[in-house]
């Protein structure tokens, strides 16, 4: 696997773990959780910043932003008991399906 892809999947999984501790710090009142926010998001835009050395800023946006959103949801749905309807699950596969054609297909991807 190149590189980038792996800086990209680890801002990915920064992010998420962000995302997931911004939920837990109830709007910033519990510290630790509010500490996890702000050095995950930081490592996760460093990453993204080393990305893009090898990819354009819209790609490397929508593959990063797309997986966050799919993982949060899952998150959300598994450790939050966020409730997911039918169109929400069809929305998220779309997602996945849009970051499958990019990387398959799209020469845009990489520089």
């Amino acid at each position: 696997m190149p590189k980038h892809y792996l800086f990209l999947l680890f801002a990915v999984i920064a992010e998420t773990v962000g995302t997931s501790a911004l939920q837990s710090s109830q709007q910033f009142t519990r510290l630790w959780p509010s500490v996890l926010v702000v050095v995950a998001y930081a490592i996760s835009f460093y990453l993204l910043a080393l990305t893009l050395k090898y990819m354009p800023v819209g790609i490397m946006y929508a593959i990063w932003s797309g997986l966050g959103i799919v993982l949060i949801a899952g998150i959300g749905f598994i450790y939050f008991g966020q409730k997911l309807d039918l169109p929400a699950f069809i929305g998220l596969t779309l997602i996945i399906a849009g970051i499958v054609v990019i990387h398959l297909f799209s020469k845009s991807a990489a520089h």
